[in-house]
């Protein structure tokens, strides 16, 4: 990418990894800030493209492609954590045009997103924020994360609640699906030190969620894609030494089991991870706990 990002809204659509939104670093130091960039890359020709901006800057922003359309949920506004938005919009690549699409029922940054049979499955985020304002500018230090589950059927552009989160509330989760099936795991429900390795499956057959095997250690802020039926979720924060995660791990369904792939050059949180193909995109990201960002993209091939 031209412009480093983290905290990116990332999915595929017609052979290209859109990258939505995001942070920017203002200068070489944090604090960092929302962006209403959008482009996207085609692995064929190995280039990137820029889109029509977001509306307005977002980061934390929920991303998913459905029907030829990609679809961007709630975010962040200004600085990272702070200002969790209600809104929802529609990008149609034929016209390079947003829409802006019926509100959400609640305010929501950092929620997880899942294209599913036709609907939309937004999952736990976070709902309100408290402000600090030392140091000037005022950083976020609340974290009203939540177990939310909603569903957003395009064709009706209509919103309904489905069974919450099982247990916990959490943000910052990995969400990935297969068949009917979405997986939820990892995340947290206050800070990178307060990662999850829990892992809930909904069945939106049966409406009802069950338990999977735990991510190896607990991670937040990772980046999830599906390869040859597996779940490959790379990168997070927060290691008890403040150093972000290299780690790439696989969970396969039918054994209900993860293990252990190649790690990532780098550790890096933020970034967000799309399949074109048979290969998947894990883009962007910060290389440090908390802040900076990164215009990498790394492809995997998991035979």
């Amino acid at each position: 990418m031209n412009t480093a990002r983290a905290e990116v809204g990332v999915a595929a659509l017609d052979g290209r990894v859109y990258v939505v939104g995001g942070t920017v670093q203002n200068g070489d130091e944090q604090p960092t800030w929302a962006t209403t960039l959008v482009t996207s890359y085609d692995p064929r020709t190995d280039r990137w493209r820029q889109h029509a901006p977001l509306p307005r800057p977002l980061t934390h922003v929920g991303v998913a492609g459905l029907n030829g359309k990609l679809y961007a949920f709630g975010g962040f506004t200004d600085i990272v954590h702070m200002h969790p938005q209600q809104v929802a919009y529609a990008y149609d690549p034929l016209r390079d045009a947003w829409s802006r699409l019926p509100d959400m029922p609640q305010k929501l940054g950092s929620v997880g997103v899942a294209a599913v049979n036709g609907k939309l499955h937004l999952l736990g985020g976070r709902d309100s924020h408290t402000v600090v304002t030392l140091p000037d500018p005022p950083i976020s230090m609340g974290y009203g994360t939540v177990r939310t589950h909603l569903t957003y059927d395009p064709a009706r552009r209509s919103w309904s609640t489905a069974e919450p989160l099982p247990v916990e509330p959490r943000d910052h989760a990995g969400v990935a699906v297969i068949g009917d099936r979405v997986h939820v795991f990892g995340g947290r429900v206050a800070d990178g030190e307060d990662s999850l390795a829990r892992h809930d499956v909904y069945d939106t057959r049966t409406r009802r969620w069950s338990r999977a095997a735990p991510l190896p250690t607990p991670r937040s802020a990772g980046a999830a894609v599906v390869l040859n039926g597996r779940i490959v979720y790379a990168g997070g924060e927060c290691r008890p030494d403040e150093t972000t995660y290299d780690d790439v791990t696989a969970y396969d369904p039918r054994k209900d089991r993860w293990t252990t792939l190649s790690p990532l050059p780098q550790g890096r949180h933020g970034l967000g991870a799309a399949r074109v193909g048979d290969r998947g995109y894990f883009v962007a990201g910060a290389l440090t706990c908390g802040g900076g960002a990164s215009a990498d993209t790394l492809e995997l091939n998991l035979r």
